[in-house]
């Protein structure tokens, strides 16, 4: 549709710039998954938002002729996105919380292989152009990856982490070793 005259943000404000219990779990949600700002929450948040009204939308418009194909293309795409199961259905998408979309994001998926030893590590590691996804370099944290992506997340060939020598990458057993050692001193 050619260049856009204005760009616009892609996420919407809380409501009450002010409640308690949201800022807490904002910055719980900041540190758990290695987020710069608040407003990366937000943008996640407002992703899960549209897809919740998708799903509303497509519920009530049920019994009509194009519903059921645009149901099935709409969970074939969040199966794609890997946020449902294959065989859910449209009421299960409801279930989904911020949680969900944001273990999504490359930067966590970077942890969750064990190709970082810190989120904030990995953040740093996609920022500076290291990471490639399906032989595409990646320089965004907040990238969605695919279920078809998921294991083609890798160093590139040019970066100095594509050696499993390099002092900064860790090791998948490093990172178990060090998963079990909390499990353990938790208890």
């Amino acid at each position: 549709m050619g260049d856009p005259r204005k760009q616009r943000k892609k996420y919407n404000t809380p409501r009450h710039p002010w409640e308690a219990e949201r800022i807490k779990e904002e910055r719980e949600l900041m540190k758990e998954y290695g987020l710069k700002n608040k407003k990366e929450v937000w943008k996640m948040n407002s992703m899960l938002k549209h897809i919740k009204k998708q799903t509303k939308d497509l519920i009530s418009r049920r019994g009509t002729p194009k519903a059921e194909e645009d149901e099935k293309m709409f969970l074939a795409k969040l199966a794609k996105l890997n946020l449902i199961n294959a065989g859910a259905k449209i009421e299960d998408v409801l279930d989904l919380h911020i949680k969900d979309v944001l273990e999504r994001r490359l930067q966590t998926q970077m942890i969750r292989k064990g190709l970082a030893k810190t989120i904030k590590q990995a953040r740093q590691f996609i920022v500076h152009g290291h990471v490639m996804v399906n032989g595409k370099k990646i320089d965004v944290p907040s990238y969605i990856v695919s279920s078809k992506e998921e294991n083609t997340i890798e160093f590139s060939p040019k970066s100095a982490l594509a050696d499993e020598e390099h002092p900064e990458r860790s090791n998948k057993q490093v990172v178990q070793e060090e998963a079990k050692d909390k499990e353990g001193g938790e208890e």
